[in-house]
């Protein structure tokens, strides 16, 4: 070995890929993630049924949802899905955009890497592009008012548009602006903040999703614990226990010797004290209602029910937290420290058919988005488009900015790029240029699911938005260029902003690295595929092939 020369020293199943073997390995493996979701993209956009290894059937075309699915095994791929992740904890929705154009910013790095550009210089490239792109997004953008139910509408009916819940936007997307409005309160300084801990979803089958309602309160899917209690109550005393209405048991195991009839009797009266005196504690604070999150004995059941109190046990937590806002009671987890103080008022009402029982403050603090679905399968793709819907408008309540849809931003927004390229000097204009190509990836692929013709539509794009038409995108039913924005197609501002940024620090992050050393096989649960060398794709992924 030559003085100087650097030595690693790696066991017997190491592997390591180098310089440009490395960029490949990686740039493949991403790509692959990317495009796996980009034919769900758009109204037009297909379904993935995803099957686990317990065998559960998921059919969604919700990018985080298609990504969190698949049994994903490449460190590289896994950092891409971090991207949709993160598109859907910051702004609810653009998850497949963001994946999609991480994908694309890669594939061009990669095109600009063979002609002999560093990777430092893309990544310069790509960091001014996406400052520049989010400022562009900034003035395209327009403004828009809280109570401006219309505009609201318009972004959840976008938002849900080619998914489950699509046959009854209409429907569904009054009762999403409603329900964000029902819990949007004005801060001191003037904005709106969205509190969505306020809102619930509940799900039934077996009715169609346009007969889906919004409830005012709290909907609890729980029976009573007992038939003879009483289930409706106009003006009830609530009380939310989490401590269990049980014979009280020793922390460690013990054993009780009887010698007599009368010993075990004595035994088995001084248990039926101990819970009658649970049940008095109950009826003496005033209690008429209790939401119990543990169990209940069979015979404190008998008692409350003599005495005339509803209770429910098993209450999920979730339910439990939302009832604490809907009637704005504390949850007691002591009853010898229950008093009247830790009851709140509220009316109660039991709905035979549906099994539920619903719950409303005297100053309601929640609501609760009842949705209806043919089947479980309908029901549950339904809920995750609700929920997106939801998180969509409740970010342009509190931001206030929305955008044309379409592609229409994306084409815009490459437009000015590729005359911002010019003020660019050095390697980096290419970059900046490959950003602007990259974004125009969403209007080519919501045309290609649409089974139109990218390229024409594409080119008609760029010709309208070069006349001045900053709202001209894409009407995949038509298959023609309209003003998106006055065709009701609108997006939220934020969403877009955090999808140009996560997937320009994704691609970025992934150019970034050079050499990668691992253990063993290249994959992070050290499987015994052999996918380390580059030629292998997608290396150590061989489950996702399953999955999809």
């Amino acid at each position: 070995m030559q003085q100087g020369q650097p030595m690693i020293i790696m066991g017997d199943d190491a592997q390591r890929v180098q310089d440009k073997d490395a960029q490949e390995y990686n740039i493949s493996a991403a790509r692959g993630v990317a495009e796996s979701v980009r034919s769900t993209l758009g109204p037009k956009g297909m379904d993935k049924m995803l099957v686990n290894s317990m065998g559960d059937v998921t059919i969604t075309n919700d990018g985080v949802t298609i990504l969190q699915e698949m049994d994903i095994d490449n460190p590289t791929a896994e950092m891409v899905v971090e991207v949709a992740e993160t598109q859907e904890d910051e702004a609810g929705d653009g998850t497949t955009s963001a994946v999609a154009i991480a994908g694309e910013l890669l594939k061009n790095a990669e095109d600009l890497l063979e002609q002999d550009i560093h990777p430092t210089a893309v990544i310069k490239g790509f960091n001014l592009a996406s400052e520049y792109a989010r400022e562009q997004v900034d003035e395209v953008a327009t403004a828009v008012d809280p109570d401006d139910t219309e505009t609201l509408q318009n972004v959840a009916e976008t938002s849900m548009t080619g998914k489950g819940a699509e046959l009854d936007k209409d429907v569904l997307a009054d009762l999403v602006v409603r329900a964000v409005q029902g819990v949007t309160v004005e801060a001191d300084d003037g904005s709106h903040v969205v509190d969505l801990a306020n809102l619930n979803i509940e799900t039934r089958t077996g009715r169609a999703a346009g007969e889906s309602r919004l409830l005012t309160g709290a909907a609890i899917d729980k029976d009573p614990v007992h038939d003879d209690m009483p289930t409706d109550f106009e003006s009830a005393n609530v009380l939310l226990l989490n401590d269990p209405i049980e014979v009280e048991e020793a922390d460690v195991d013990t054993s009780v010797n009887v010698d007599s009839p009368d010993q075990l009797q004595k035994f088995l009266d001084q248990e039926e004290e101990q819970l009658r005196e649970k049940v008095d504690q109950i009826v003496d604070s005033g209690a008429d209602v209790v939401f119990c999150q543990k169990g209940i004995d069979d015979l404190a059941q008998h008692y409350l029910a003599k005495e005339g109190v509803l209770a429910v046990r098993r209450t999920k937590k979730s339910d439990l937290t939302f009832l604490k806002n809907v009637l704005g009671a504390p949850i007691v987890t002591d009853l010898d420290s229950l008093t009247a103080d830790d009851l709140a008022v509220g009316s109660v009402e039991r709905d035979g058919d549906e099994e539920l029982f619903y719950v409303e403050g005297e100053d309601a603090h929640g609501v609760t988005l009842l949705l209806y679905g043919t089947t479980d399968h309908v029901v549950d793709e339904l809920e995750r488009g609700i929920q997106d819907a939801l998180d969509v408008v409740s970010t342009t309540v509190s931001d206030g900015r929305t955008l044309p849809g379409g592609g229409a931003v994306e084409v815009e927004i490459a437009r000015r790029l590729r005359d911002y390229a010019d003020s660019v000097e050095g390697r980096e204009q290419l970059a900046v240029e490959a950003f602007a190509d990259s974004l125009e990836l969403i209007p080519r692929v919501l045309a290609e699911n649409a089974g139109l013709d990218a390229i024409d539509l594409l080119v008609d794009l760029r010709a309208a938005h070069e006349a001045g038409d900053q709202h001209a995108g894409l009407d995949v039913f038509a298959g023609e260029v309209v003003d998106t924005a006055e065709a009701g197609v609108v997006e939220t501002a934020h969403a877009k902003e955090q999808a140009i940024a996560s997937a320009a620090e994704a691609a970025n992050l992934v150019l970034k690295i050079d050499d990668i050393i691992s253990a063993g096989d290249l994959s992070t649960a050290g499987g015994d595929d052999e996918g380390g060398a580059p030629g292998g794709g997608m290396g150590g992924m061989g489950g996702m092939g399953g999955a999809m």
